[in-house]
């Protein structure tokens, strides 16, 4: 017999962060007065903090939460983001964007690409991402949110500042949070199910579902419960990055740039005051005090804080929810930010929790269910990475050489050849990125397609020339109407200096 006033369940929540303080609000927002939230977290222990650049996820996410996004952009002192500038990844000197936009005009037979392809043929096509319109406000560094949703975008944001914004969130509809260091995970003698937390200070907390956001150190997931790891560093060798935050120089642009070198790749996030700067390298071809001095010689602006020294394993964990425990964040399982999916991964985690929240005991096929989910999301968003390795003409150092001949998930192998002899791209499960991102970055590394869908043909030459133009020409009109980047956000969000 179903219970319909069964008491609020009890979520515990390990650790702060990004992670936990998304967990936190949402939880809190969404169940407040039916389920109570209880986090802890350590002032003493700090946090990686380096996932600032984002994806339009989460302009959803804001919108669940019933976030006003000016109040959030102005907490986070954020900048808007429409993309990611990739700089020598084919080539050396080569660079290349992908954007959140559409390119073009798609038929319902075939995407865009397949008319470019044949005007590319015909030598009547101008750069592909000429026909994308954040593409080109991203080159003229100008940005503004248009009518619906014109113009795709998301953020670069203070990581730091985003945790304690969500707290105040959080704790608004009636989260607690508790300060204290974990020190056992008490498991119940017959179920094996997490019965409590013990402090440092020895307080007890009990609950129903525990939420794992420690981190790598996966204290409930990894150490309590034993879930293995499993590791991808065969795809991913990059092992190691270090970060560091220097003051604003220039006026911020609306992406990222993502900087390959023989070793790795750097990142450079513009925030509204100051710029967030790394390096990912793999430890075997570079060391610490190579990538460190290489880091630090490329910057720009005062440097704000002490490096950051990151170690990481590329993985996922065996399950991410295991008895009455789910992982999220980086317990779960780590991919290189490279495509700033980081807090996408989180939040997709915690809205995946909020749907299949038992109301009762935890229920099997739900936990296969969220298992099965996740791991999608991770090899799928695994899968992308490993595209800007594997598809390059680079042979300048032994790493890139590595990474352009190792082997590839057979699911990878088969979006490339696909694309490789066809031009299309098919996706499946709700898959994170579009078909446009999938042709951006094969186009960008380097997989020219060797045919198109012949719908293509169904236009003369003059036609396509036509459609070509019209295309580039609304882009571009658009594009002359729109404000600088910065100017718009120190109008719409501009925070103080302090």
């Amino acid at each position: 017999m179903m219970s319909g006033s069964a008491p609020p369940k009890r979520i515990v929540i390990a650790g702060g962060g990004t992670a936990g303080w998304m967990t936190a609000a949402a939880v809190a927002k969404t169940l407040g007065g039916v389920a109570h939230v209880t986090l802890i977290e350590s002032d003493a222990i700090g946090t990686i903090g380096v996932g600032e650049s984002t994806i339009p996820p989460l302009v959803k996410f804001n919108q669940i939460l019933d976030i006003n996004e000016a109040d959030f952009m102005r907490a986070t002192k954020a900048t808007f983001k429409v993309g990611i500038n990739f700089e020598g990844w084919k080539e050396i000197d080569h660079v290349y964007f992908h954007s959140f936009g559409l390119t073009g005009r798609d038929h319902w037979t075939s995407g865009f690409q397949h008319f470019w392809l044949r005007a590319a043929h015909e030598g009547l096509a101008a750069d592909y991402g000429a026909y994308c319109l954040e593409v080109a406000a991203a080159q003229a560094q100008k940005f503004a949110q248009l009518p619906d949703y014109a113009m795709n975008y998301s953020f670069h944001i203070d990581a730091g500042l985003y945790a304690k914004f969500l707290r105040q969130i959080a704790e608004k509809n009636g989260a607690e949070r508790i300060e204290g260091r974990i020190e056992n995970v008490t498991l119940h003698p017959e179920t094996g199910m997490i019965q409590s937390l013990t402090l440092d200070a020895g307080r007890s907390i009990a609950g129903d579902i525990f939420v794992d956001c420690t981190g790598f150190r996966a204290l409930l997931i990894g150490k309590a419960l034993g879930v293995g790891y499993i590791d991808w560093s065969k795809y991913l060798p990059c092992d190691s990055a270090i970060a560091v935050q220097t003051r604003s120089t220039r006026p911020p642009p609306p992406y990222t740039r993502a900087m390959a070198h023989d070793a790795g790749w750097q990142w450079r996030i513009p925030l509204q005051h100051r710029t967030g700067n790394g390096i990912v390298y793999c430890s075997a071809f570079l060391d610490k005090d190579d990538a460190l001095q290489r880091l630090l010689s490329g910057l720009e602006g005062e440097t704000l804080i002490q490096p950051n020294f990151i170690r990481f394993q590329a993985g996922v964990r065996e399950q991410q929810w295991r008895k009455n425990c789910v992982a999220i964040g980086l317990s779960s399982g780590f991919l290189e930010p490279l495509e700033s999916t980081s807090i996408h991964l989180i939040q997709r985690s915690v809205l995946r929790l909020l749907r299949m929240m038992p109301l009762g005991d935890v229920s099997p096929a739900d936990v296969d269910e969220f298992n099965d989910q996740a791991d999608t999301d991770m090899w799928q968003i695994r899968d992308f990475i490993i595209l800007h390795y594997v598809a390059t003409h680079r042979n300048d150092s032994a790493f890139w050489n590595q990474c352009r001949s190792m082997e590839v998930p057979d699911t990878l192998r088969h979006k490339i050849d696909l694309f490789r002899q066809t031009g299309r791209v098919f996706r499946k499960n709700e898959e994170l990125f579009a078909e446009n991102s999938w042709v951006q970055v094969m186009l960008g590394q380097g997989v020219m397609p060797e045919t198109y869908h012949p719908i293509a043909n169904k236009m003369s030459s003059d036609e396509l020339t036509k459609f070509l133009g019209m295309i580039q020409a609304n882009v571009s009109r658009t594009v002359e109407r729109l404000p600088p980047h910065e100017a718009y956000v120190r109008q719409y969000c501009g925070a103080d200096d302090s």
